[in-house]
C-alpha cells in the first residue's frame, strides 16, 4: 500500500518560549469618521495560479501593533496586467517608517505608484523577461522604482513633513504567466528578505549591494562618474567640507536598489518578505525548519494554511509580517 507523506500539524509558535503578546488582535487602531478610507485591515490574504507557479501572499499586523492598537505599517498589493500567456503578475510590498503617523499611508502609496508604473510598462517588461534581457530589466525597473519613491518625497513636501517621515521600503516580484518562461524577477529598495527553498534547504538569495546596484541612475543611488558636460567628478577622500549657510544640510544616502532575475526549477519555493518575516527566519532556526517541513511536500498550501504558516510566532519578533511565496510545479 502506497504511503502518502503527511505534513506536520500547524503550531502557534516556535523557539525558546511563547511570545510576550497575545496570539490574536487585542485593540483596533483609532478611527476618524471623516477619514475612513485611511483604515487598514489587520490581515490581507491573496493568491493565484499562473503558468507553472502558484502564488500565496499575506500581510498581517505584528503582535506589538495588535496590542497597542496601531495600524499595520506593511502594505501588500497583487495585480495582473495583460491577459493569457502575455500577462505579467506583480507582487508589491512596502513597510512605512517606524514611529511615524503616516507610515501605513506611505507604504500603501508606494505600492500603488510602483503598480501604476509597472502596469503602464507591462508589455515591454514581459517581453524583456521572456527575452532574458537582464540589463534592460535592471535599468528600467531601477528608473520605475526611483520615480515611484520620488512620488513619496513629493507627497511629504505637500504634507509639510520631512521625507524621512513619509517614506517606505519597497520590494517587488514579477511573475510572467507564460508557462514556458521560468524567470522570476525581484527588485526593490530597503530591508527584507529573498529566500529559496530548494531540495529541502533554505537559501538566502537576497542580492548584495555590490552585485545589485549596477549602473548608477541620476537622482538615485550612487552618483555618476561625470557630469552631462563630460567633467570628471573627484572621489570622496573623506575631507570634511565646512557647511554653507546658503545650502541645506546634505541628506543621508538612500538605500541601494536591489535586483535579481533567477530561473526557477520545478519543486522550488521562492519567498519574498518584509523585515518582519525575514528577521525571524534568519534568526530562529526552528522557524526555517518548520516551514521546510510544511512547504517541501505535496501541493502548495491553501490560503488558510499559508496564513497559519506565515503567522507562526517567535519570541522577540513582533513586527508586521508580509510575505509572498511562489511554488513551482
Amino acid at each position: 500500500m502506497l504511503s502518502v507523506p503527511q505534513q506536520p500539524p500547524a503550531v502557534g509558535h516556535v523557539g525558546s518560549g511563547p511570545p510576550t503578546y497575545d496570539a490574536e488582535p487585542t485593540a483596533l487602531p483609532p478611527a476618524d469618521p471623516d477619514e475612513l478610507d485611511d483604515l487598514v485591515a489587520d490581515t490581507v490574504l491573496d493568491g493565484a495560479r499562473y503558468g507553472t507557479s502558484t502564488l500565496r501572499a499575506v500581510s498581517l499586523r505584528g503582535d506589538s501593533a495588535r496590542y497597542r492598537g496601531e495600524p499595520r505599517r506593511d502594505a501588500l498589493l497583487t495585480a495582473r496586467f495583460g491577459a493569457g500567456e502575455q500577462a505579467l503578475v506583480l507582487v508589491a510590498m512596502a513597510t512605512g517608517a517606524r514611529a511615524t503617523p503616516g507610515a501605513h499611508r506611505a507604504a500603501a502609496e508606494a505600492c500603488r505608484w510602483i503598480a501604476r508604473a509597472v502596469g503602464r510598462s507591462h508589455d515591454r517588461l514581459a517581453d524583456d523577461i521572456r527575452g532574458a534581457r537582464r540589463g534592460d530589466l535592471k535599468s528600467g525597473l531601477h528608473r520605475l522604482t526611483d520615480r515611484s519613491l520620488g512620488r513619496l518625497r513629493a507627497s511629504a513636501a505637500e504634507q509639510g513633513v520631512e521625507p524621512e517621515e513619509y517614506t517606505a521600503s519597497l520590494r517587488c516580484l514579477l511573475l510572467p504567466a507564460d508557462p514556458e518562461c521560468r524567470t522570476r524577477v525581484f527588485f526593490g529598495v530597503g530591508a527584507g528578505g529573498l529566500f529559496r527553498l530548494r531540495d529541502g534547504e533554505w537559501q538566502d538569495i537576497e542580492p548584495r549591494v555590490a552585485e545589485a546596484t549596477g549602473e548608477p541612475v541620476v537622482g538615485f543611488g550612487s552618483p555618476p562618474h561625470e557630469t552631462p558636460e563630460g567633467d570628471r567628478l573627484t572621489m570622496d577622500l573623506g575631507i570634511t567640507t565646512p557647511p554653507s549657510p546658503y545650502e541645506p544640510a546634505p541628506r543621508p544616502p538612500r538605500p541601494p536598489f536591489r535586483f535579481r532575475a533567477s530561473i526557477a526549477r520545478p519543486g522550488d519555493t521562492l519567498l519574498l518578505c518584509t523585515g518582519g518575516m525575514a528577521e525571524p527566519l534568519r534568526g530562529e532556526p526552528e522557524l526555517a525548519e518548520y516551514l521546510t517541513t510544511r512547504w517541501s511536500e505535496g501541493e502548495p498550501p491553501g490560503l488558510a494554511a499559508f496564513l497559519a504558516d506565515s503567522q507562526v510566532r517567535v519570541k522577540g519578533y513582533a513586527d508586521d509580517r508580509t510575505a509572498a511565496a511562489v511554488w513551482e510545479a
